[in-house]
């Protein structure tokens, strides 16, 4: 009886014992999302348990914008008014504000999550074309001490790291300068490529020269993007960075992949064959119906949960040939009001003061699970629960 008995006892334990993971698909911090709009305005401490969610359901890596005008609106320490000298840094006799990114990254270290700065939007004082919002630096210098500061706060051995111990370290190793350059409204001075190449190669310098580990992410590329990366190229953007962004809005799922193929030939005509491509914005908002000039690429709350999950697999089953290296949905949180159609492109929404999953939210937790080899535990990106 011994025998039976033991073989019983042997299969109880096998079924009560949790299932053990799958092997991993892509590595982490692979899939990500963007966080802007409600979890990085003035409400944001109404949403923080989003991030708590944002993690339980595959979020590895988090996209923010970092705006170089709201930190550091002023030029010299002399003009910040005394009420307000407690926000601010003296960074090299700038006045520097780091309060809004500190608080993304703390949340996002908080959770295993890894951090990708989109430093952009210039001050009135070091801008161009004052007034202009899209203007961009009258002297490249001034944006790369800027991302210099950064580097020094957030990077390895960074003040914020010292600052913060009870935190665990997840330095931020990579940063991407400036947000689709090849648009008139985020670079008013077109075309963009010579003084944007002119801005990459000094910020690369000041970025490399605190971090030489640090790599240098080129800013999205959204639209016609292999005809901007070409123009990149052929002004002499090769070497300034380390690996190409689009954001690759578009109608099917296999015109991203074609978007993607496109950028690639222009990166092998110019050597670049070896380097990364990144997807940090992928998005189809389900707008259909809410706005009164449709931009030809919304969807329904369905067509945007059937897209992204097509989308993923495409992108996974090219990982590796097309060296897809990092992918970001554009936006884990938005709010569904105003003209936008990226209002209604979040993973939740605010719907009458209150965050709602989304259908896509559901497609984008199963693929994170197979992507990744399990379910996460609440709160904790890098932990299986």
């Amino acid at each position: 009886m011994r025998g039976p008995l033991l073989l019983a006892v042997l299969l109880l334990l096998a079924a009560s014992a949790p299932a053990a993971g799958a092997p991993r698909e892509v590595p982490p911090g692979w899939l990500g999302t963007v966080v802007d709009g409600p979890l990085t305005g003035p409400s944001a401490g109404s949403f923080a348990g989003e991030w708590d969610l944002m993690a339980a359901r595959g979020v590895e890596s988090v996209r923010v914008a970092v705006f170089w005008d709201e930190a550091q609106p002023l030029a010299r320490i002399e003009d910040v008014p005394s009420e307000a000298a407690g926000r601010f840094r003296d960074e090299n006799g700038v006045p520097t504000d780091f309060s809004r990114t500190d608080a993304v990254v703390a949340a996002a270290a908080a959770r295993g999550m890894s951090v990708l700065p989109v430093v952009q939007r210039t001050p009135a004082w070091a801008a161009r074309r004052p007034g202009d919002p899209a203007s961009p630096p009258a002297d490249p210098a001034t944006f790369a001490a800027f991302a210099g500061a950064l580097v020094r706060r957030y990077g390895p051995g960074g003040s914020f790291w010292s600052e913060r111990p009870e935190l665990p370290q997840i330095p931020v190793r990579d940063w991407q300068v400036w947000n689709e350059p090849n648009l008139p409204g985020f670079w008013s001075a077109q075309p963009f490529a010579r003084s944007y190449v002119r801005l990459l190669r000094s910020a690369r310098a000041a970025i490399r020269a605190t971090d030489p580990g640090a790599r240098v992410i080129l800013a999205g590329l959204p639209n016609y993007s292999w005809r901007a990366l070409r123009a990149i190229y052929r002004a002499g953007g090769r070497g300034a960075f380390d690996a190409v962004a689009l954001h690759p809005f578009t109608g099917p799922p296999r015109f991203v992949m074609k978007l993607i193929r496109l950028a690639r030939a222009e990166m092998r005509r110019n050597g670049d064959a070896r380097l990364p491509v990144w997807v940090t914005e992928l998005s189809w908002p389900a707008s259909a119906g809410q706005r009164p000039r449709p931009g030809g690429f919304e969807v329904t709350d369905a067509g945007q949960a059937q897209r992204l999950g097509e989308a993923l697999r495409r992108l996974r089953d090219a990982r590796v040939r097309l060296r897809i290296e990092r992918v970001y949905w554009y936006t884990w949180l938005s709010t569904e009001r105003g003209p936008g159609a990226f209002d209604w492109a979040g993973l939740r929404r605010v719907r009458g003061g209150r965050a709602a999953t989304t259908p896509a939210l559901r497609v984008f937790a199963r693929w994170a699970r197979r992507l990744q080899g399990c379910a996460k535990a609440p709160g904790d990106a890098r932990r299986c629960r």
